[in-house]
C-alpha cells in the first residue's frame, strides 16, 4: 500500500510514519510538509512547501496513491478565530479538493479531535472539515483523537504542549486504567490508522475507545494474516 502523509514531523504524524515504516505491508510514503524529516528511509519521498497553501501538485504525483493520512493541523490556542479557520479548514480541504481530483476512491483519514461539533469555534471547524471530507470522498474517516500517550519520544512541535506533556506524562497510565478510552498511545494510533486505511471500518466517524480498539496488538495481527 501506498500512503501519503501530512504533517510527519508533528507530534501526531511523527507516530504515523513510525508505524508506516514498521509495517512491511506499507511500501512508499509520500510526506508532504514544511520541513524535511532528516530521514533518507527507503519507503519515503518528500514534497516540501515553505507555503502549505501552495497546491501546485500535479495529479500525475498523486493519482497512485492508496490512501491519504492527513496529521497536519494547529492549535487554536492564542489565535484569532479567522486564522485559524485559515489555518485549519482551508488547508485542510484545500490539498483535500486536490487529493479528490486525482483519486477520489484513495482513502482518506483526518486527524480531527474529541469534542468535534461543540459550542467552541475550534469544534465548529473541525466539523465543517469533517463534513466537507466525508462529502468528497466515499472512503473517508474521522479520527477524533483525545488525549495522546507518546511512547517512542514523539514530541510537539509547540512549547507549551510539549511543557503540558512534560508535567502530565506520569499520569498517563492511572488515566488509562480509571478511564480505558480516554488515553491512547502513539502505537495504537499509528496501527489504526494503518488498519483503517487498508480495510476500512464500520463508522466513519471514529472516537478515541473506537481508535484503541482498532490500534490494539490483536487487530495489528489480524491485519497481518489478512496480507499474507
Amino acid at each position: 500500500m501506498r500512503v501519503i502523509l501530512f504533517g510527519a514531523t508533528g507530534m501526531v504524524g511523527q507516530a504515523v510514519l513510525r508505524e508506516c515504516l514498521l509495517d512491511d505491508t506499507i511500501t512508499n510514503v509520500l510526506s508532504i510538509g514544511r520541513t524535511p524529516i532528516g530521514s533518507n528511509h527507503p519507503k519515503i519521498t518528500e514534497i516540501i512547501r515553505n507555503d502549505m497553501f501552495d497546491f501546485n501538485v500535479s495529479s500525475a504525483e498523486l493519482c497512485d496513491y492508496d490512501a491519504c493520512l492527513f496529521c497536519l493541523g494547529v492549535s487554536s490556542f492564542g489565535m484569532g478565530d479567522g486564522n485559524y479557520r485559515r489555518l485549519t479548514f482551508d488547508l485542510t480541504v484545500g490539498w483535500a479538493q486536490l487529493m479528490a481530483e486525482s483519486n477520489s476512491m484513495m482513502t482518506f483519514i483526518y486527524v480531527s479531535g474529541a469534542g468535534t461539533g461543540g459550542r467552541s469555534t475550534w469544534a465548529q471547524v473541525k466539523s465543517r472539515i469533517e463534513n466537507a471530507l466525508l462529502a468528497l470522498f466515499p472512503n473517508a474517516y474521522m479520527f477524533r483523537l483525545a488525549a495522546l500517550r507518546p511512547l517512542h519520544g514523539e514530541v510537539s512541535k509547540t512549547r507549551w504542549t510539549r511543557i503540558g506533556y512534560k508535567l502530565f506524562e506520569p499520569l498517563f497510565p492511572l488515566v488509562r486504567r480509571l478511564a480505558p478510552g480516554s488515553v491512547i498511545t502513539t502505537e495504537e494510533l499509528g496501527r489504526a490508522m494503518i488498519r483503517v486505511a487498508h480495510s476500512g471500518a464500520d463508522k466513519r466517524v471514529l472516537e478515541n475507545r473506537d481508535l484503541i480498539a482498532l490500534g490494539g496488538a490483536d487487530s495489528q495481527k489480524s491485519l497481518t494474516d489478512l496480507s499474507l
